[in-house]
């Protein structure tokens, strides 16, 4: 399974920016996968920012981002997004997605273990809001 993030980038405070993350290698992307956007400040872990979950259950938001990022999948693409508005300068960081079959209880918990239990990950993109 691959997972490319695009989309960082520089932004002042207050502005927007959305993150995209083309997943393959999936099969046709059915199944119990978990995906999800995960993000690291220098010197600190890894902490989650949402997963989504097939269904109609969540999706799953940090309590930092409740009501400013939406989490959303066009499975058509197989492409997984990231909109972030009003965005803070502590919500600079790489910023991850990530992806595997999980269930829904593990999907709700990997937004609080910081991923920990996935196993496919992108190479990350950049956040930066001053």
């Amino acid at each position: 399974v691959q997972l490319v993030e695009s989309g960082g980038g520089s932004v002042q405070a207050g502005g927007s920016l959305r993150l995209s993350c083309a997943v393959s290698g999936n099969g046709d992307g059915s199944g119990y996968w978990c995906t999800g956007w995960f993000r690291q400040a220098p010197g600190q872990e890894r902490e989650g920012v949402a997963t989504i979950y097939p269904g109609s259950a969540g999706p799953f938001y940090a309590d930092s981002v409740k009501g400013r990022f939406t989490i959303s999948q066009d499975n058509a693409k197989n492409t997984l997004y990231l909109q972030m508005n009003s965005l803070k300068p502590e919500d600079t960081a790489m910023y991850y997605c990530a992806a595997d079959l999980s269930s829904l209880y593990g999907c709700a918990v990997a937004v609080r273990t910081g991923g920990t239990a996935l196993d496919y990950w992108g190479q990350g993109t950049q956040v930066t809001v001053s």
